[in-house]
């Protein structure tokens, strides 16, 4: 978890540096454990709070902000003592059976009881976009809520049920064979007497080592994990950010706006499930079916009603996963190392491309392993790819991977066509 191998993830300078540093700042504080997940647990038991954990990657800049925030900002001083508090900063004896979250955010936060059940999770993508976003408003609405659910538990508890871990093939990250068998192996404990951040598991590996072991067995990866953790606007919902879960905006033409939601509602919960913020939405979404139907219950202007999502076939294609780590892996699988845009109407109608057509400009293409396989077969920067595989339909990026990796569960070689200097140019495309 210290430190991303995506080019968005831009990181500190010194992340060495920025690892220990926090190590000496946090190992004595007096409301954060560190790395002690045991002793956090143990102290809610005797104590009868509900565990806050928090988990940050350190050195990376995206969600710096709040991290800083919460660990010192006064205004959440007195929710805060009423939570036992641990950060972890390394992924590498996290207990996957109980810790389950999107592993490609730089801060999470999963909140619970001492026995283990889950009342929410929070995790922000405005935060890791923006470093410099210090926000903690929504943050402490979930705060809020969760204490809530803690004083209504266990009489609440069927409506967390949809919230706990779901069955996974690892126990640990190092159980997964991507990372058991990395050249150079893990430890269940970081180096602090080396180098600190090589001896880290990343969070986002564990993403990435879950699809790899699919694509080992040449199975192909189930949709869930290609776009994980959907965010409420692959629905067509968009959330405020200083709330649990209100509505600010409604895509039209969207599920949602099929649905009948309006702008001001706030979700309660989604198949009984409470809501506390918009990652507890995304976890609903993340194991909800290929097609499936959400039924969700508002309150509107002091009304509470249902409201049912219609989850059509292909709706998690809809997901923009782009700017995810975890898209860099795929990007090696499929193509051999390409960054792809889909080209705008307006480009479009430059070049004289048909609106409708594929047409994915190249923006970057790899030169190292399995990332330098494009290259090697001929694809440029500035190509714009209108044909791969057969497949001719205007796409993004992120449609491309969920068609290509479910056609092809292995290895391949695909014809494929792009545009250059106006030019038809036939290459060889790997998927790998």
């Amino acid at each position: 978890m210290l430190a991303s191998a995506s080019l968005l993830a831009e990181t500190v300078k010194d992340r060495e540096g920025a690892v220990r540093a926090d190590k000496a700042k946090m190992e004595s504080h007096a409301r954060w454990l560190y790395n002690d997940i045991d002793s956090a647990f143990a102290e809610a038991q005797r104590t009868g709070k509900p565990v806050l954990v928090v988990l940050r990657c350190v050195p990376c800049l995206g969600c710096a902000g709040i991290d800083g925030a919460v660990m010192d900002s006064p205004e959440l001083d007195s929710l805060l003592d009423q939570f036992v508090c641990v950060r972890i900063i390394n992924a590498n004896a996290l207990d996957l059976e109980r810790f389950q979250f999107d592993y490609d955010l730089s801060f999470s936060a999963i909140l619970c009881n001492a026995d283990g059940t889950i009342y929410g999770r929070y995790g922000s993508w405005r935060h890791q976009k923006d470093p410099a976003e210090k926000s903690v408003a929504g943050f402490k609405a979930t705060l809020d809520a969760a204490l809530l659910l803690h004083g209504g538990y266990p009489g609440n508890r069927p409506n967390l049920a949809g919230k706990q871990p779901v069955a996974i093939p690892f126990q640990s990250p190092l159980d997964i064979p991507l990372i058991k068998n990395h050249q150079n192996p893990y430890g269940r404990e970081l180096d602090w007497q080396g180098n600190v951040v090589k001896s880290c598991v990343h969070c986002h590996q564990i993403g990435d080592g879950l699809k790899a072991a699919y694509r080992d067995r040449r199975e192909v990866i189930p949709l869930r994990l290609i776009y994980p953790m959907p965010s409420p606007e692959t629905i067509g919902l968009t959330l405020a950010p200083d709330r649990t879960a209100q509505v600010e905006e409604v895509a039209p033409d969207s599920p949602a706006a099929a649905a009948g939601f309006r702008r001001g509602d706030t979700l309660v919960g989604v198949d009984g499930q409470w809501l506390i913020s918009e990652a507890d939405l995304a976890w609903a979404l993340h194991n909800a079916g290929d097609t499936d139907s959400l039924e969700f219950e508002v309150n509107r202007s002091g009304s509470t009603g249902k409201l049912t999502v219609e989850l059509a076939e292909g709706w998690r294609m809809q997901s923009d996963i782009g700017r995810r780590v975890g898209t860099w892996p795929m990007r090696g699988m499929v193509g051999g190392g390409m960054k792809l845009e889909d080209l705008s109407d307006e480009e479009r109608d430059r070049k004289k491309i048909d609106r409708d057509s594929l047409a994915l400009h190249i923006t970057h293409v790899g030169k190292f392993n399995k990332h330098g396989v494009a290259r090697k077969n001929g694809f440029r920067e500035g190509d714009i790819l209108v044909e791969v595989d057969g497949l001719t339909e205007r796409m993004t990026e992120s449609q491309y991977f969920g068609q290509l990796l479910q056609r092809h569960p292995g290895p391949a070689t695909l014809d494929a066509v792009v545009l250059r200097n106006g030019k038809r140019v036939e290459l060889k495309f790997a998927m790998q």
